[in-house]
């Protein structure tokens, strides 16, 4: 994991590049906890990131659903009770399952 510290027994699962409709630009990490995302900003000079701040750390008991959405330009949702949040990666389909799985996991445990 980048910026965001892992918690005692927590795994990285997947993570990846990406947009969210409104936070702009970041790092979207899902673990076997949470689901973090964290702003970045890009320096084409260099062609380096750099992580800024964490501006979503949603422990997966709050997640109600998370599925695929769109066609040219694909997005997961992820929804909250009292929001939803929109991510722009690779593979949608697999980052949906993922996050679901995970959820269902931690509200077994």
């Amino acid at each position: 994991m980048s910026g965001a510290e892992p918690r005692p027994g927590e795994k990285l699962i997947i993570q990846e590049d990406c947009a969210e409709d409104k936070l702009k630009n970041g790092i979207l990490t899902l673990t076997n906890q949470r689901l973090i995302f964290e702003k970045t900003e890009g320096r084409m000079t260099t062609l380096s990131k750099k992580t800024e701040e964490v501006l979503l750390d949603i422990p997966l008991e709050k997640i109600l659903a998370s599925k695929s959405e769109g066609f040219i330009i694909a997005k997961v949702v992820v929804e909250l009770s009292d929001r939803s949040y929109k991510f722009g990666v690779l593979n949608t389909g697999h980052w949906a399952k993922e996050i679901m799985t995970r959820v269902n996991e931690a509200k077994r445990s």
